[in-house]
């Protein structure tokens, strides 16, 4: 599957799309999040914030299973004007 990092979350990873192996049955997204803020500590205080996407959809529940060929994005708050 496939992390796609925007603002923030990306400049903390270092990288805008990262390839992340799951379980063939998938693994829930809050897990993912646990995985990466792991793998990336620089990135954990900004998950906090986040909004995440699977496959263009916003998860409103992050016990949602995330599988081999889906995408997930994550979109911290963004600023502007």
């Amino acid at each position: 599957m496939t992390i796609l990092l925007f603002a923030s979350a990306r400049e903390a990873v270092g990288h805008p799309r990262l390839g992340w192996a799951v379980p063939p049955d998938g693994t829930p997204a809050d897990r993912l999040v646990r995985e990466l803020a792991e793998r990336f500590p620089k990135v954990r205080p900004i998950l906090r914030r986040c909004r995440f996407v699977r496959n263009g959809t916003i998860l409103d529940d992050l016990h949602t299973p995330i599988r081999p060929g889906d995408e997930f994005a994550v979109h911290p708050p963004y600023g502007g004007g």
